[in-house]
């Protein structure tokens, strides 16, 4: 299945915020988040603030709210659209953000320096869809971060999406009617990989009109997302479903020793 993403996140780059019922509330709300949830596991201690990597951080969704949080922020995609939409919601929100375009599969080379914390959240590591690549990317997680460090990353359920091989989300129906988002799956028909088709629906000036963006995902099994991490040299790998911490998908986090 050819790799898609860099193309999709190209294209949807000015329109992402549309996904959300309230793109600037959902920046608070991860912030906030994963300010609490970082802290509560980090264990460097040292003064200052603590120095994150966002790997795949689109238009900024997770970083800018991390960074009003006394964080020092990288923040790099694959995407170069992406990255100039977040540098200007950046001096939008009066944030401070430090912006580069880069591969998960070459961190090392792309990204100066070791980090205290190395965040991709929101389902982007599944992009990579051959073992080949994943175990290039952990390589390079592992790379980026410092003695002791913390990686964060989510992913959609797929122990659980596996079971019935699910074939759309439900309809988000916002602005009074006048946007729906949704997405349909369109799977192979050997192997875990699909297509997400994503769909922005809107009412304009009394004409509906769709826009649809369509990526490839592997449905990637909890045990092999850590068994390449723990390949690549992490230790502590631990998953965190929703129930527990309260994020909307299953996070995993791991060290560096």
């Amino acid at each position: 299945m050819k790799d898609t993403s860099l193309d999709f996140y190209e294209d949807l780059a000015d329109t992402y915020h549309l996904i959300f019922k309230d793109w600037y509330e959902a920046v608070q709300w991860q912030g906030d988040f994963f300010n609490r949830f970082i802290r509560s596991l980090h264990a460097v201690e040292h003064e200052g603030p603590i120095h994150l990597l966002d790997a795949s951080c689109g238009i900024g969704t997770q970083a800018l709210g991390i960074a009003q949080h006394h964080f020092n922020v990288t923040a790099t995609d694959l995407s170069p659209k992406s990255i100039e939409r977040a540098k200007k919601e950046a001096d939008k929100l009066g944030v401070q953000v430090h912006f580069g375009v880069a591969d998960f599969r070459t961190l090392d080379k792309d990204v100066p320096g070791q980090f205290d914390v190395v965040l991709s959240a929101d389902n982007a590591i599944p992009h990579l869809l051959t073992d080949e690549d994943l175990r290039e990317a952990c390589s390079n997680l592992y790379a980026k971060l410092g003695n002791q460090g913390l990686l964060v990353l989510s992913i959609r359920d797929y122990d659980e999406i596996l079971q019935d091989r699910q074939r759309a989300t439900l309809p988000r129906v916002m602005d009074e009617g006048k946007r729906i988002v949704f997405q349909v799956w369109d799977w192979a028909e050997a192997g875990h990989h699909y297509i997400t088709n994503q769909f922005i629906v809107q009412e304009i000036d009394g004409s509906w009109k769709t826009q649809v963006n369509s990526t490839s995902y592997r449905a990637l099994l909890r045990s092999e997302l850590s068994t390449q991490l723990e390949e690549a040299g992490f230790t502590d790998i631990m998953w965190h479903m929703p129930s527990e911490s309260g994020f909307y998908q299953p996070i995993l986090t791991a060290r560096k020793s």
